[in-house]
């Protein structure tokens, strides 16, 4: 009788130190590219200096022009390029408050000129927009801040959204920005000398439910500023989209800040220490969001945003019974 014999083990045996190998060496390479991008994000936010101000003209007579300089990120931004040595030209829609921050700047002894220029970034017409380009003119504008901008009045569904809202977000976030850019950044070029800060949101770097039409506006400045820094580069001008998270602001209705939610002012020291071109998350805690971001999967960064601005609009909705139920 003839019985056939098992199959001999020997060629597994043989292989499993090779797989034992194997596997050491993958584990190696990911422990080690672990430890690669916290270096490199530790340094990246806590140790590698950004540009200096004077690089752009700091205290040798140069301009910065902030949009939306009258509250929260802008008229902090006003006031610590005045410090650093720029002349600033404010602008925003409602003058008297464009008049408190130039005299907070001249009670805090900035020894800078200031101006005001009035406009609506929603609505200005082309009259108002050449009037702007007159007061350009003259002026050496070594930065330039992009910071205005307008969200939802809380967060909604795009099929419940006003198309007059739709259309404000779209002209301020989007058209406004790339029509002052354009009327600076060529004389920047010339000069082969300048500054742009596109102030963005985390909105940008991850789709938001309920606020879909800020989320792209934002999406698009992100994904415009990355381009613009590229083009620029070559022209001795520094363009930056900094990525922003929330901070205390009438925007953001924030009031109180914390270790994840900056107030304006140390926002705004942080972007000023840490200038470079592309994108940057320059708050330290904002840096942190935005890694754990990264490394999740997007559909559960997706669930997240969606269910925050849920969250958002319930206490949004629940405050307006309360001051409805008050009059």
């Amino acid at each position: 009788m003839h019985f056939s014999q098992p199959p001999s083990l020997w060629p597994i045996v043989d292989a499993i130190p090779y797989l034992a190998l194997g596997l050491q060496v993958l584990g190696a390479f990911s422990i080690a590219t672990a430890i690669s991008r916290v270096l490199s994000f530790s340094f990246s936010t806590f140790a590698r200096p950004g540009i200096s101000l004077k690089r752009f003209g700091a205290k040798k007579g140069a301009w910065a022009v902030v949009t939306g300089a009258s509250d929260g990120i802008g008229r902090e931004f006003s006031i610590q390029l005045a410090k650093a040595g720029f002349n600033v030209l404010l602008a925003a829609r409602n003058q008297s408050k464009l008049d408190a921050v130039v005299a907070e700047i001249a009670k805090a002894g900035s020894d800078v000129q200031t101006n005001t220029f009035v406009i609506d970034f929603a609505s200005a017409d082309d009259k108002r927009w050449d009037a702007l380009l007159e007061v350009l003119k003259p002026i050496e504008v070594g930065v330039l801040v992009n910071n205005v901008g307008v969200s939802h009045e809380f967060p909604t569904d795009f099929v419940d959204t006003s198309p007059e809202e739709l259309t404000t977000i779209v002209d301020v976030n989007v058209s406004a920005t790339l029509r002052i850019t354009s009327l600076i950044a060529p004389s920047m070029a010339s000069r082969k000398k300048g500054l742009i800060l596109n102030i963005g949101s985390f909105a940008g770097a991850a789709p938001t439910p309920m606020l879909a039409v800020y989320s792209g506006s934002k999406a698009f400045l992100r994904t415009w500023s990355d381009a613009l820094a590229a083009e620029m580069a070559p022209k001795g001008v520094v363009v930056e989209h900094v990525n922003t998270y929330f901070v205390t602001s009438a925007m953001s209705k924030i009031r109180r800040a914390s270790l994840f939610i900056p107030t304006p002012k140390a926002f705004v020291r942080a972007v000023l220490a840490k200038l470079e071109p592309g994108t940057v998350t320059p708050y330290w805690t904002h840096a942190l969001v935005s890694a754990v971001m990264t490394l999740a999967p997007p559909k559960a960064v997706l669930a997240w945003t969606h269910s925050l601005q849920k969250d958002i609009r319930r206490r949004a909705l629940a405050k307006q019974a309360r001051l409805a139920k008050q009059e």
